[in-house]
């Protein structure tokens, strides 16, 4: 036996700020508690591996370094995918790049790093 992805938490300040950019960046449909949480849902009829993410209202902003992140992949132009995010409120984050990465780093709007894969892994 053996255990799956099944969702992403995400400790954040600004709720609603949070919802909109993450529905916005993974297209994820919204159910949005009346406790300070969002659940954002893979659209339509995703399979079982397919994580949904848990907004979580803390109520304090973040402090240092993530210890965890998310890889995003698109199916499209990598960089125009960053562009896009940008646009959503992503922002370009250096945390020591040498500029040969297979991917971008983000931040979103308040601050927690994720990489956009230049082309999905594979074994």
């Amino acid at each position: 036996m053996v255990v799956r992805m099944a969702q992403c938490t995400i400790d954040v300040d600004d709720l609603d700020l949070m919802v909109a950019f993450w529905s916005a960046a993974l297209g994820y449909e919204i159910e949005q508690g009346d406790d300070g949480s969002a659940k954002l849902w893979p659209p339509g009829q995703p399979s079982a591996g397919a994580p949904s993410v848990w907004l979580q209202g803390s109520g304090t902003p973040k402090r240092g370094k993530n210890r965890l992140h998310l890889d995003l992949a698109t199916d499209g132009d990598p960089q125009a995918e960053v562009r896009r995010l940008i646009g959503l409120g992503a922002r370009h984050v250096d945390i020591g790049q040498t500029g040969t990465e297979q991917f971008t780093v983000l931040a979103d709007p308040e601050g927690n790093e994720f990489c956009l894969l230049d082309s999905p892994p594979t074994r």
